[in-house]
């Protein structure tokens, strides 16, 4: 197989670039702004918790644009590989049509109609020239075939090369909100540290307590029937508890919220999207009060987190920054959808 060479992506605008220009507006409107500093008087509880729901959110846009960009690596060496192949088709033929051409003059490089006439044998240079005839037709037929193919493909590949290029670029766009939003988170944190243990206690209690008046009954762990694979993705998400939260991360050592129910599912045998709003149409949805464990629980109405429901009421989530894989009550926040797998 041939080698392959890396290719430069093209400055000049095209449809690749359309796409990622898209994709950073997609982006900017789904972070919305990000405050410079916090206002002299605002509660830096408020804060923080307006900062963790702006890092889940850039969290979710940056994996979106990591799992397209990974997409399209993939088709980029796809068409190089194929590229590779129909190059060495080509070459071949080439050599070939090259031979019968040197055999071709060889043997009829008089005009042909005084080649018939000394020929000794008449009728053999009549079935060899139609033969040969024939061939170089045949072949030179194929060989415009592969080169018209070969030019398609090359055309493919810089198409898939600018969208790369474009995608990459608004992925480290993307990046570096993130990179905001994490100053931001540590400001806030350091405002959060700075307050006495019991405001700064009462604040974590508030943000795990849950809006069980707003819930409806929901059944206890034994109140239903789990299949196989979800009683495989809730033995692996129990496993994760403790884990620490990390940025972009599906696992085994760290997870972001939509990367650990992803991780779950996937040692059950069953491949999630990578976003919690992809996972929100990953399966059907079913009313939070027929909840069972191991259907996903969306959050807010961004969908911009996701919990895998334990029963009883309780969530094992990827919070944010700071808090490891734990329980929560399922109404820690919004509840916007429940998916069953």
């Amino acid at each position: 197989m041939g080698s392959h060479r890396r290719l430069a992506p093209s400055p000049g605008p095209d449809r690749g670039t359309t796409v990622a220009v898209g994709l950073l507006s997609v982006a900017a409107a789904a972070l919305g702004a990000v405050p410079a500093t916090a206002t002299p008087h605002e509660d830096p509880r408020t804060e923080v918790d307006r900062l963790y729901a702006e890092a889940e959110r850039a969290t979710e846009a940056y994996n979106k644009a990591d799992e397209r960009a990974d997409t399209l690596r993939g088709q980029v060496n796809a068409a190089q590989d194929e590229i590779a192949r129909q190059q060495d088709r080509v070459n071949g033929m080439r050599e070939s049509l090259g031979s019968l051409a040197g055999a071709q003059y060889r043997s009829g490089g008089l005009d042909p109609f005084l080649a018939l006439l000394f020929s000794d044998d008449p009728e053999e240079y009549l079935e060899r020239a139609s033969v040969l005839d024939r061939l170089t037709a045949r072949q030179a037929g194929e060989l415009r075939g592969l080169e018209e193919a070969v030019r398609t493909l090359d055309q493919d590949r810089a198409e898939a090369s600018r969208k790369l290029g474009e995608l990459d670029r608004s992925r480290k766009a993307v990046a570096a909100h993130k990179k905001t939003v994490e100053r931001k988170l540590a400001q806030a944190r350091r405002l959060l540290n700075a307050l006495p243990d019991d405001e700064r206690a009462a604040h974590e209690r508030a943000a795990r307590s849950g809006r069980g008046a707003d819930l409806p009954g929901l059944p206890g762990p034994d109140g239903a029937v789990v299949s196989g694979r979800a009683a495989a993705a809730v033995a692996a998400a129990r496993s994760a508890l403790g884990k620490p939260y990390a940025w972009g991360a599906n696992g085994p050592s760290g997870f972001d919220c939509s990367g650990l129910t992803q991780w779950s599912y996937a040692q059950a045998g069953v491949a999630l999207p990578r976003t919690s709003q992809a996972q929100r149409y990953a399966g059907t949805q079913v009313p939070l009060s027929q909840a069972r464990p191991g259907d996903l629980v969306v959050y807010r109405a961004d969908a911009g987190h996701v919990g895998m429901y334990m029963g009883n009421g309780q969530v094992i989530h990827a919070p944010y920054p700071g808090a490891p894989v734990r329980y929560d009550p399922v109404g820690m926040m919004p509840v916007s959808s429940v998916t069953r797998v």
